[in-house]
């Protein structure tokens, strides 16, 4: 099979779909591997890093769409490059449909097989692609969180780790998921006031266990999410419902109680957010204001720390990768379940029922398409 890797182009994207050792086994397999100029610079990897495993430099992004069979990467296609989806290719990536009913269009009129990593799902209910990212955006959450606390950045002038006679800050995470789990692991670390807010009593008692009850847990209800960020310093968004749109917890007249210029940092953003005063940044611009309360809503904050990121990514998602590429998608998908799982659009039918609640769309299981 040809493999194609383009350069990410969506804002401060500097991860890579795929490193030069992953190159160098699929070519050992009996692969080509088209890798567009420039696309590893980002996350430290030369050119000569990708041709020395094995791969062909491509000048242009258009050829590496045009003359691969499979596309490996990392975020969703960007509007400048809906013009190269076509029948019968295979794109494996992070995509994010529910709030994204133009790109689903897109895929659906290109009768594209649209593999989310996101969505791809194991028989026992994990999500391994996403696993690795969350641990990045959890810990990344509380460093962001910490520097626009800074009063020079716009926050409220509180260290979150306080000293001694002055109380640390607080840190309020919706969500006890990994994202969650991983920033409290960083927020505690810091000597932050920690609490954490999930609605399955069975992970509460979980964290509980694992932190030795140094932060606090709390029962997911409207009362207690409205008392709980009234005394936060930092909000750190991190909800997940698989491929389907994050439910808003956060209701704006809610967030007209919390201390003025707080932080918000809202991970779910790539699933439409957890606020109600969510909207979706950049690295460029990545804060605006609401109700006085800074909201840090970057769409791939695990960018930020490209290196760190790519490697982590690509540990998880090259099985899956080689897997696609030896057996080709309908065969893989019938031999693994959890790649079939992953697959949003095929052939032109929407199959992830996450993104057609979401859209108000229907769907077809993908078994009855194999």
């Amino acid at each position: 099979m040809i493999v194609g890797v383009p350069k990410e182009i969506k804002d401060h994207e500097t991860r890579v779909g795929l490193v030069p050792s992953g190159v160098a086994q699929l070519v050992e397999r009996g692969h080509r591997v088209l890798v567009e100029a420039g696309a590893g610079e980002g996350s430290s990897i030369s050119d000569r890093d990708y041709q020395q495993a094995g791969a062909e430099i491509v000048p242009e992004a258009s050829e590496v769409w045009r003359r691969a069979e499979l596309i490996v990467k990392v975020k969703e296609p960007q509007p400048s490059e809906y013009a190269y989806l076509r029948p019968g290719l295979i794109l494996f990536t992070y995509l994010h449909l529910a709030p994204l009913p133009e790109l689903t269009q897109k895929l659906l009129d290109a009768r594209v097989t649209a593999i989310g990593y996101e969505t791809l799902q194991e028989s026992d209910g994990s999500l391994p692609l996403l696993i690795p990212m969350s641990e990045v955006a959890g810990r990344l959450a509380v460093q962001i969180g910490a520097y626009y606390l800074e009063a020079p950045n716009g926050g409220r002038g509180v260290l979150l780790g306080g000293v001694p006679g002055v109380p640390p800050g607080h840190v309020v995470i919706l969500g006890g998921g990994v994202v969650g789990h991983n920033a409290a692991k960083i927020a505690l670390g810091y000597g932050a006031r920690v609490t954490v807010i999930d609605k399955n009593l069975n992970r509460l008692r979980q964290l509980d266990d694992l932190f030795r009850g140094e932060l606090v847990t709390l029962a997911s209800n409207p009362y207690t999410i409205r008392d709980a960020i009234a005394e936060a310093d930092l909000i750190i968004g991190a909800v997940l419902v698989p491929g389907a749109s994050a439910p808003k917890l956060v209701k704006r007249e809610m967030l007209r109680a919390v201390r003025q210029r707080a932080v918000v940092v809202d991970v779910s953003i790539d699933q439409g957010g957890c606020l109600e005063t969510s909207r979706p940044t950049t690295h460029t611009s990545p804060v605006y204001v609401e109700e006085g309360v800074l909201h840090y809503c970057v769409s791939n904050i695990p960018a930020a720390v490209p290196h760190t990121s790519t490697y982590a990514l690509t540990n998880a998602t090259f099985p899956y990768v080689c897997l696609l590429a030896d057996l080709g998608f309908p065969e893989a998908a019938r031999q693994h379940p959890a790649l079939a799982r992953g697959v949003n659009t095929y052939r032109g039918y929407l199959t992830c029922p996450g993104v057609a609640e979401s859209q108000n769309r229907s769907w077809t299981p993908i078994e009855s398409l194999l």
